[in-house]
């Protein structure tokens, strides 16, 4: 007898994070995420995410997006078909609707899990099997302030959490902002990498100065520079940067991860399974990396437990992650929602191996958060505010 999906259930829940977190475009004190289940006919479930930062400031999707589309598109398509081939239902996703890559990620992502819980085998094993069992782990400093990021920074260094940090410029002048991280830099010498995300804040002038300071600095890589669309000011700075360019709101897909390829407009690629479409098209993605002699960077949209585990999934299958990854989502959110949370410890995490994602959601706390649930009195925009 045929597995059929069943049921697909969508809640958006609000999570605080542990501070302010500061991008050029935005600021968030709190992540929403989108979270998937979907039900068969022989019992089994598969759980998915899909999260993005500050709403729709950073890209042209939403986690109230996602839900709609879910409930109103992506449903009607799915329920009642034999849920035992995940390929074949995404393919008739694809087949009809255009774009929503993070929604595509989410729904991929639980039938994936549902498919790994059934065979008994982690969700690596989908994707090629895992080629090793924990992933390096880098932190991001975001406050602003220096001297509150350098105290973070040290704590992390302290706790063998972190030895590897980003941070988040492009919100002040580019002098600032140099100043600011070089006296970071300064601060940890030896013991810690840094790099810088820019968000798309530059334009070419400002980014080949900025790059050759932050050079001078000690900085090893500068993400995402310019605007998603300057694919030729990318390529001409990846030609004369002192140190490494990495592509990063510009990579939606393969398509566009062989247009830099093509044009050599990175040195390295953020590997977004959301951005991507999926944790087959980032797949895709990091292939053709390789082909084009890439470096690998697994990347994050600060998930929460569901989406991060999914990410290390896949990454944990690559041959190599050169630039490690950023997968510290759970820890920038003061609620955990999975019954055993993710263990990071000596700088890395620990990608779970139990059948499917390996985790699973503490339905209690997500009642608890779920914008439309029973502690909650309104739902859309002015809920957020309730949080």
């Amino acid at each position: 007898m045929p597995i059929k999906l069943e049921k697909i259930d969508t809640w958006i829940v609000d999570i605080p994070t542990i501070r302010p977190h500061v991008l050029s475009m935005t600021s968030i004190s709190k992540q929403v995420m989108m979270l998937v289940r979907i039900s068969f006919s022989d019992g089994s479930v598969g759980l998915g995410e899909g999260t993005t930062i500050g709403g729709l400031a950073y890209g042209d999707e939403s986690p109230e997006g996602m839900k709609l589309a879910i409930d109103r598109y992506f449903a009607p398509l799915l329920i009642g078909r034999d849920g035992s081939e995940p390929a074949a239902l995404m393919a008739i996703l694809r087949s009809q609707i255009v774009g929503n890559h993070f929604a595509m990620h989410a729904v991929e992502t639980a039938l994936l899990d549902a498919a790994a819980r059934r065979a008994g085998l982690p969700l690596s094993a989908l994707l090629g099997g895992a080629r090793q069992q924990r992933l390096p782990v880098l932190w991001t400093l975001a406050s602003g302030d220096t001297g509150r990021d350098i105290e973070e920074a040290e704590a992390m260094l302290a706790a063998r959490r972190h030895d590897t940090f980003k941070l988040k410029i492009g919100k002040r002048t580019m002098p600032e902002d140099v100043a600011h991280v070089a006296a970071i830099k300064r601060a940890l010498g030896d013991r810690g990498s840094v790099r810088v995300d820019v968000n798309q804040a530059w334009d070419r002038i400002t980014a080949r100065k900025g790059a050759q300071m932050l050079a001078d600095a000690g900085v090893d890589l500068i993400e995402q520079p310019l605007p998603r669309d300057d694919r030729l000011g990318m390529a001409r700075l990846t030609a004369s940067s002192p140190i490494a360019i990495m592509a990063d709101e510009a990579l939606r897909g393969p398509r566009d991860a062989l247009e830099f390829v093509r044009d050599s407009a990175a040195h390295a690629f953020s590997l977004k399974p959301a951005q991507a479409g999926g944790l087959s098209a980032a797949r895709d993605v990091a292939a053709i990396a390789r082909a084009g002699h890439i470096g690998l960077y697994g990347g994050t949209m600060l998930e929460g437990g569901i989406g991060t585990t999914a990410s290390a999934h896949l990454f944990a299958s690559l041959p190599e992650l050169e630039w490690g990854t950023e997968l510290f989502g759970p820890l920038l959110q003061t609620e955990e929602i999975l019954v055993e949370p993710l263990v990071y410890r000596d700088f890395a995490l620990e990608v779970p191996t139990g059948p499917g994602l390996g985790v699973e959601l503490d339905m209690d706390k997500v009642e608890h958060l779920r914008r439309d649930g029973p502690s909650r009195t309104v739902t859309g925009p002015s809920a957020r505010e309730n949080v």
